[in-house]
């Protein structure tokens, strides 16, 4: 796998960007990792990450897949997807500043313009959310 800069595979900037490196990429499968700061947009009051927060971490992880993938075919442009639907979400803890979350995103299926992924967060050894995401991705932008 190419080390390439996560600015070149996802379009998010900050104060919004949600995840620091695409660790591995294994066919449709991706590793991410992104260390929760105290600056971060989605904190609650308490510090911890909002589950909105979690959500648009493990689509940016999947963005990040789609960037790769898409870079790996010689399309030099990134594209832009929108989050569709969020299904069978479960978060089992609220990661809080500092931790480091290590997301795994797999591609389940693309139809036309729709990316149906299934991702899992984890912090150390501990499994703290997953969901499966339909995504629209704009391939024209």
């Amino acid at each position: 796998m190419n080390n390439y800069e996560i600015d070149q595979l996802i379009p998010q900037r900050s104060p919004i960007k949600m995840v620091d490196k695409l660790l591995d990429v294994d066919g449709e499968t991706a590793v991410t990792l992104f260390t929760i700061q105290p600056d971060n947009y989605f904190l609650e009051p308490d510090e911890t990450l909002a589950e909105a927060g979690v959500i648009e971490h493990i689509a940016q992880s999947a963005s990040a897949l789609t960037g790769y993938l898409t870079h790996k075919q010689g399309i030099s442009h990134v594209p832009i997807g929108y989050i569709g639907e969020v299904r069978n979400f479960y978060r089992y803890r609220s990661p809080q500043i500092g931790d480091i979350l290590r997301t795994i995103v797999r591609r389940e299926g693309v139809f036309d313009d729709i990316t149906c992924i299934s991702g899992e967060t984890w912090v150390s050894n501990e499994r703290i959310a997953e969901l499966q995401m339909k995504l629209y991705i704009n391939s024209n932008d």
